[in-house]
């Protein structure tokens, strides 16, 4: 199993940072220029054991997530697990801490590449790529939030 973690400080309050992560339309906001993102599941509500289906498009390659809303702990963490997705295994933890005057967000990823051997091969190639994603992600979210904070 691999692992992946990426974590910011953002200057705004735990509640905002946790509505902002549950909020699934905000997933297009966060998600980088080069992948382009469909919520199939129309008016979808996060709970515990709910399924958000996604269709992701890069490279010209189309891809399909649904994905299981795993664990809800308000407001500290978010936990999402994909039935099916171009990983093997994919669990995403969303961690929010207080610290002092703002928040830490954490996202840790637990994956596992297909093809056994051979999808080990692009072992470097995935994790640039989910490096590539997060620092966008992180740093969307601190614009956005933070800039909220100002308006």
């Amino acid at each position: 199993m691999k692992k992946y973690e990426k974590t910011s400080l953002v200057s705004c309050s735990i509640e905002e940072l946790f509505e902002f992560h549950l909020d699934s339309n905000n997933i297009k906001k966060i998600t980088p220029k080069d992948t382009k993102v469909e919520l199939l599941s129309k008016d979808f509500v996060p709970a515990e054991g709910e399924i958000l289906e996604i269709k992701t498009t890069k490279f010209c390659v189309p891809t399909f997530w649904a994905v299981e809303i795993s664990l809800i702990k308000k407001p500290n963490m978010l936990v999402d697990t994909a039935l099916s997705s171009p990983f093997e295994f994919w669990r995403h933890s969303h961690i929010f801490t207080k610290k002092g005057n703002v928040c830490e967000l954490k996202d840790v990823v637990e994956y596992e590449i297909p093809f056994g051997f051979i999808g080990n091969l692009f072992s470097s190639f995935v994790e640039n790529q989910l490096n590539n994603m997060f620092s966008y992600r992180h740093k969307q979210t601190k614009m956005i939030l933070e800039k909220k904070d100002k308006a």
